[in-house]
């Protein structure tokens, strides 16, 4: 029985310890707040890219202004995380999607666009990527000295990510993978400077987000993030045509017949034209990007109630 007490009074007073070094959750005199909060949750939205396809009618303009309402396609995702004090933390995420741009966006515009829309091309792409990322939230600073504390929290997100795509495009019966038909010779020993692309790569999301306090076991966030990338290939069109002959001499016979179908799409709105070697195709002097604008729902893990004496 001693002993029973003995235990009681130890676990008491570690208690006790772990009161004083917690701080109080501001929803409620109830919950302690960590040093580390950790968090799980889902994220659901829509992924959009900027690439050579499409694009606003006229001349083409830069980033933004550039970008295709037409092309949203749903994204999702899950991950995991931690808070130190609600003001810097990380975490893990994993996010799917579908990414897909098309010249046919482009018809009816005769004058600067006319050339874009001519060329024909269109592209869909698979994108599932992990990302390590960090996030800062500024106003947790200052937080102490508001009379009342604000259950928005914006914040920015940054850091560095894999990710994996896959462009494809249709050829009029089924979809059919770019990469493996070099469209613009890539690894062809007459183009010794264009190597294939991966079709894994790094790339590195860049965003801001606002998180909102639904309770002190929810919490909901609003989030863009921009993925800038170290390729020009994500819709597989970067540089100039190639002499069509050459695909039949480093391509078997299949994927050679599909590849000068499928690099060259203009013969089907002006059968007239004849594919030049090095005439335009994309432009290389800027990479490719996606982005997503997501809904995240997560619980937060870690605020305990308070033991009451």
């Amino acid at each position: 029985m001693r002993l029973l007490k003995s235990i009681v009074i130890l676990w008491v007073m570690t208690l006790c310890v772990h009161s004083l070094s917690a701080q109080y959750y501001f929803y409620d005199n109830e919950r302690l707040e960590p040093a580390v909060l950790w968090e799980a949750g889902v994220s659901v939205g829509a992924m959009n890219c900027f690439t050579d396809l499409g694009g606003k009618k006229g001349v083409g303009k830069g980033f933004i202004k550039d970008l295709n309402g037409q092309h949203y396609n749903f994204a999702g995702g899950f991950y995991v995380g931690a808070l130190y004090h609600q003001t810097i933390g990380g975490r893990l995420e994993a996010t799917f999607g579908r990414v897909s741009a098309s010249d046919n966006v482009l018809e009816g515009d005769m004058g600067a666009a006319k050339g874009r829309y001519m060329r024909n091309l269109h592209f869909r792409s698979k994108i599932a990527e992990l990302a390590l990322l960090a996030e800062f939230h500024p106003l947790t600073l200052f937080q102490s000295m508001a009379k009342e504390p604000s259950y928005f929290s914006p914040y920015i997100v940054g850091g560095i990510g894999v990710f994996h795509f896959n462009p494809e495009a249709f050829n009029g019966y089924t979809w059919v993978a770019l990469q493996p038909l070099r469209t613009e010779g890539q690894g062809f020993p007459q183009y010794p400077d264009r190597r294939p692309y991966r079709l894994t790569q790094v790339n590195f999301p860049l965003g801001i987000g606002v998180k909102y306090e639904v309770s002190a076991l929810l919490n909901a966030r609003l989030e863009i993030v921009h993925r800038i990338l170290n390729t020009d290939y994500l819709d597989d069109v970067s540089k100039q045509y190639i002499d069509p002959t050459l695909f039949s001499e480093n391509l078997s016979h299949e994927a050679a017949a599909q590849a000068v179908k499928l690099a060259d799409r203009r013969q089907e709105l002006d059968p007239s034209v004849v594919t030049t070697e090095g005439s335009i195709r994309g432009d290389p002097k800027h990479k490719d990007a996606y982005f997503t604008i997501q809904f995240k729902l997560s619980l937060s893990i870690g605020r305990t109630r308070r033991v009451k004496f």
